[in-house]
């Protein structure tokens, strides 16, 4: 297989008997980047209207601001906003998912990090809402990933290469719904969702533990996905 860092190539290509699908780059960016610069000139427009306003939250800020003189206030804003498209541009792009699919083996890529899979450890791959996900041929999910990428360009390559592909999880209705003290759950289990439950309160910044809480558990055998801020389980039937 050639190097993970094939995945840094954007958009639907295809190399080494793989295809790769990615956001592109470029196109994130500058549309990040035109949001920005627009959202810059339309605080302009509102500071000007705000100050015509006999009285209006924030007009101070609005005074001192319209105070630079145009052409440079419109010029100024829109490309502070463009600065700040910038950078959220390159975050989105360095958080969104990248997959290669061969049929042999399969590479999911977010961040700096990868995972590989053998074509032969996964039954099934499958759209979870807004999530892909990977699961075993006996059941056992092996990956969920948040993806923003296209499902019919994902479903197509996974088909292409020999994979069963589901729009929907066939195991959805065998979920539970997980509450502290749960009965059923394997040892230790019911103390790793309440850390994960707390984790994802603290939202992005303890995104990293909860994501590493979700591994823990598959190594318990249970299967957690998750609904704004509930946590629901399974645990695949043993053969």
């Amino acid at each position: 297989m050639s190097n993970t860092g094939d995945l840094s190539k954007q958009g639907e290509s295809s190399a080494g008997g793989g295809t790769v699908i990615a956001e592109s780059a470029w196109v994130l960016v500058l549309f990040c980047v035109g949001c920005g610069a627009g959202i810059g000139w339309l605080v302009t427009v509102l500071a000007h209207w705000l100050v015509t306003l006999r009285w209006a939250p924030f007009k101070g800020p609005a005074k001192l601001l319209t105070s630079v003189p145009e052409p440079w206030l419109g010029v100024g804003a829109a490309a502070v906003g463009a600065v700040l498209g910038l950078v959220v541009g390159f975050v989105a792009v360095h958080e969104s998912l990248a997959v290669r699919v061969s049929r042999g083996r399969v590479v999911l890529r977010v961040r700096d990090a990868s995972q590989e899979f053998e074509g032969d450890e996964i039954g099934l791959v499958v759209r979870d809402g807004k999530q892909l996900v990977l699961l075993g041929a006996d059941g056992m999910e092996i990956a969920r990933e948040d993806c923003g990428l296209s499902w019919e360009r994902l479903a197509g390559a996974f088909a292409e290469h020999g994979y069963r592909w589901a729009d929907e999880d066939p195991y959805r209705e065998e979920f539970r719904r997980w509450v502290p003290g749960t009965p059923g759950l394997p040892e230790g289990a019911d103390a790793l969702l309440r850390a994960r439950a707390a984790a994802r309160k603290k939202g992005e910044q303890d995104a990293d533990d909860a994501r590493e809480l979700r591994g823990e558990l598959l190594r318990l055998g249970v299967v957690v996905r998750d609904e704004e801020k509930r946590q629901y389980w399974r645990m695949p039937q043993q053969p």
